[in-house]
């Protein structure tokens, strides 16, 4: 059996996991720097990349005292390179090849957004491929084709924002604070998502490609009026809460349609839905009820598995059997490849 030490510092997550080369997760651990971000509204990467620096080898050493297992006993080291902020992933990137170095072991780079699909992978705790993928995140929302966990094929992505920043950008128009994703799905649990008949980009379109920008300007003048310029977030109480229901209803509406959309074109009968949005209650329902009614299985992770982590990274196993390692100058990519 081979250990591997998993690391993802792509954006605001320090993480360290322990996997087996049977896909067996044995720890993984998170240091959220939420509070460092929160009053600015948004990830810093400055701040980013310092925090990522204190916290990734107290997060390994946790890591490895959670599995048991030293760092001796560890057989590859496995590192999210791409895509992300460039001075975070550079963090991970750098202890990766540090820790080979050390170690003598390989180093195998993966795909951030791939991972997020291989975490369906391992929730399932079995094959799932092939499927169609959705990718949905603060940084991400892409559909793909899936062959195989290392044969991915983009159909369409987003044309401006990704859902999750959407989230965080409404969050910040009606003063919800950040992350924008839970605050949002919290204040939209009192509301009533039909008060407000927001857009729903594209869904009409068969182009599996997506677009929230307009979504979220439509938000701030129902909330502001024109006079944005002297806008101030709305008091708590009902106005609050169903522009917050409604803008939830309305990106819950357009992911679950063009995945529905996506699946029939494709005839795919499977459908693994990755990334920090597809945590959101609402959406999880209502992909469900799409599934069913059309004959689809869904597999979504648990949780601890959507938001960024590093227990994903085990996609490595499935390069690290192909002989696929990471060559000695291994850099990072900031976008996606």
């Amino acid at each position: 059996m081979t250990h591997f030490l998993g690391l993802e510092t792509s954006c605001d997550e320090t993480a360290a996991a322990v996997f087996t080369d049977e896909l067996a997760v044995l720890s993984s651990v998170v240091a959220s720097q939420g509070d460092l971000h929160a009053r600015f509204g948004g990830v810093v990467p400055e701040i980013a990349s310092r925090a990522h620096l204190r916290n990734l080898l107290p997060v390994v050493d946790e890591a490895l005292t959670k599995a048991g297992v030293a760092l001796a006993d560890i057989g590859c080291v496995a590192v999210h390179n791409t895509p992300g902020l460039v001075g975070a992933l550079l963090v991970g990137v750098s202890a990766a090849k540090m820790f080979g170095l050390a170690l003598g072991v390989p180093v195998v780079a993966v795909n951030h957004v791939a991972s997020h699909v291989f975490a369906c992978r391992l929730a399932a705790g079995r094959d799932i491929f092939p499927c169609l993928g959705l990718v949905v995140s603060g940084g991400h929302t892409a559909l793909f084709r899936c062959e195989s966990a290392l044969d991915m094929h983009l159909l369409g992505g987003t044309r401006d924002d990704a859902a999750g920043e959407a989230f965080d950008k409404v969050a910040a128009i009606l003063g919800l604070g950040f992350p924008g994703g839970p605050a949002v799905e919290r204040e939209a649990a009192a509301g009533d998502p039909t008060a407000y008949k927001f857009p729903r980009p594209f869904l009409d379109d068969g182009r599996p490609e997506f677009s929230f920008s307009g979504l979220k300007t439509a938000v701030l003048y129902a909330c502001h009026g024109q006079d944005v310029a002297k806008a101030t977030p709305p008091p708590p109480g009902k106005k609050r809460a169903d522009l917050a229901a409604s803008f939830q209803q309305a990106v819950v509406d357009v992911l679950v349609g063009k995945c529905k959309q996506a699946l029939r074109k494709t005839g795919l009968e499977r459908l693994a839905v990755g990334g920090g949005v597809s945590a959101n209650k609402p959406l999880r329902a209502a992909l469900q009820v799409m599934c069913a009614k059309e004959g689809v299985e869904l597999v979504i992770p648990p949780l601890s598995l959507c938001t960024d982590n590093a227990a994903m990274a085990a996609l490595a196993v499935e390069k690290w059997k192909r002989g696929r390692f990471a060559p000695p100058d291994l850099d990072a990519e900031p976008n996606f490849i």
